[in-house]
């Protein structure tokens, strides 16, 4: 019921090992995957597995870590939909980092910000708020440094995440970025999930639909 999550979290612990043990964590899903949808986006297509997450729901497991064609696209993609005045890229660990990565390189900017999932030891005084997502089992807490806090402060801040789903996630970013004092001038993802498509409060570059389980 549960694999899927397991596998996302696994995944992200094993990057501290290398990128070939979480090419391997990849490779599983696709093996054990039952059923594929084919995403075009950006130029590029992927055959992204589908597997459940509840006894009724089942999504589509996109995955931009590894992936420099999809990062590099989505990401020229992007820097042409977000607002000309923009002065910082916020995003939170982990699959967002890439993405913002790239488009703060394309647009010249040499800091983004990244909202961590827990409080790191060299951290005084973090910003703290809790996020829940769809391929989240129960709450996270997403986290700013002082430096962060102080490099968004006042300043025109644009939210990026690689899919959008319930919101969550965006929300507590947003949460976050606002305690900071950012001017929050808009939000994107790669992707749009289910509901999260019919939102006029995004950017994206394509829809992803959620599926029934099996």
């Amino acid at each position: 019921m549960y694999f899927f999550r397991l596998v996302l979290y696994n995944g992200r612990k094993s990057c501290r090992y290398g990128l070939q043990r979480f090419q391997f964590i990849i490779d599983e899903v696709f093996l054990l995957a039952k059923r594929y949808y084919e995403l075009h986006v950006a130029g590029c297509t992927r055959q992204l597995p589908i597997l459940n997450v509840t006894d009724k729901l089942a999504i589509a497991g996109f995955v931009i870590l590894g992936d420099t064609e999809i990062v590099e696209n989505t990401a020229k993609e992007m820097v042409k939909k977000i607002p000309a005045d923009t002065e910082v890229l916020m995003t939170a660990e982990t699959k967002g980092i890439p993405l913002a990565a790239e488009m703060a390189r394309i647009l010249g900017m040499k800091r983004y910000v990244i909202a961590r999932k827990s409080v790191k030891a060299y951290m005084e005084n973090p910003l703290i708020v809790e996020d829940e997502s769809i391929t989240t089992q129960g709450k996270q807490m997403l986290c700013l440094m002082d430096t962060d806090i102080a490099l968004i402060r006042n300043k025109k801040t644009f939210l990026l995440d690689d899919v959008i789903s319930t919101g969550g996630s965006m929300r507590a970013l947003a949460e976050l970025a606002e305690k900071a004092g950012a001017e929050i001038i808009g939000k994107a993802a790669i992707l749009a999930e289910g509901d999260a498509a019919m939102r006029q409060d995004i950017i994206y570059l394509e829809k992803l639909p959620l599926f029934d389980a099996e």
